[in-house]
């Protein structure tokens, strides 16, 4: 299922939304623009649990302190599909939680799903020696506060099943119930078993930490 938009117009333009896309835009296109280099780039600015649990950078060449890793990390992107999955996401559910929380809460809201999302992955794989990148643990978290703010709204959804091929209108509770189910399924299975591959924990942790962080915000804005 892909989201294509939602039904939710927000009351003012979501700047930080947009910024936050291009910061993410622009640097995948100097990841690219690296080349080879971009390995130490990416061993540089990602999480790394070893490192993170440890206070201890892997790299020779990384000299960035471990826990600022957390944030630099989602701003980094695997290739093209990672980065522009992860971005529809943010521009189609993003705008309205900025809306309801405001342009600088929402910002500290951001960068807080994303770095305790990472942590939670950490919790599963603390020697991991891969690096961990992207956006999604973030946005995840602004999945579940659209979930507990907007769940009935309704979101446009491209559906692909083999040659079955339809845009349906889908309530947001299924659509993002289904996508954290899906996690779920997914990622419970790695337990003790895999440490590279797709962060799904960060998915999940991302998601259950959006639904309390926004509630708290929005409860004391």
């Amino acid at each position: 299922m892909l989201p294509l938009k939602d039904d939710i117009p927000s009351r003012r333009f979501p700047f930080v939304t947009v910024v936050l896309i291009v910061i993410n835009v622009a640097v995948y296109f100097y990841q690219l623009s690296l080349g080879h280099a971009n390995s130490l780039f990416i061993w540089k600015y990602a999480v790394v649990p070893k490192a993170i649990t440890s206070l201890h950078q892997l790299h020779p060449n990384s000299t960035i302190f471990p826990p600022l890793t957390l944030l630099t990390s989602q701003f980094l992107h695997g290739g093209f599909l990672h980065l522009g999955s992860n971005m529809l996401f943010l521009w189609i559910f993003g705008d309205n939680i900025e809306d309801k929380l405001g342009h600088l809460r929402f910002v500290l809201f951001y960068l807080a799903c994303g770095a305790i999302s990472a942590v939670i992955q950490i919790a599963t794989f603390p020697g991991a020696e891969v690096p961990i990148i992207g956006a999604s643990g973030a946005i995840a978290g602004v999945m579940g506060a659209y979930f507990l703010r907007f769940p009935y709204a309704r979101v446009q959804t491209l559906i692909i099943i083999f040659f079955f091929i339809r845009i349906i209108r889908i309530p947001a509770v299924v659509f993002l119930g289904f996508w954290f189910i899906f996690q779920m399924l997914l990622g419970i299975p790695t337990l003790g078993v895999a440490e590279g591959g797709v962060a799904y924990f960060a998915h999940i942790g991302g998601f259950v930490v959006g639904m309390i962080l926004f509630k708290l915000m929005e409860k004391y804005k």
